[in-house]
């Protein structure tokens, strides 16, 4: 995935297909706008920074639940609590 595109870009973009691409996918986008988040409040632009924050809560969601086991893996001992993609 290239690290050249935009906050926009990114939300822009439609998901992978595959479980492992769609996590990499939200844990890459959440990573821009955690950046872009750090960006805007050093240039103190406050309604942006306001929606920047909306959509890290978003992605921030999308990102742990998608790191959630699929349904059976439990019984495999592989159900685990998501840890926090920061």
């Amino acid at each position: 995935m290239s690290h050249d595109l935009s906050p926009q870009a990114l939300l822009e973009r439609s998901m992978p297909e595959g479980a492992a691409a769609r996590a990499d996918a939200a844990r890459h986008t959440l990573s821009a706008l955690l950046a872009e988040q750090h960006r805007l409040s050093r240039l103190g632009f406050e309604f942006p920074l306001a929606r920047c924050h909306e959509q890290i809560r978003y992605w921030g969601f999308v990102t742990r639940l998608l790191s959630l086991p699929v349904m059976g893996e439990e019984r495999t001992g592989g159900f685990r609590w998501p840890s926090d993609p920061r």
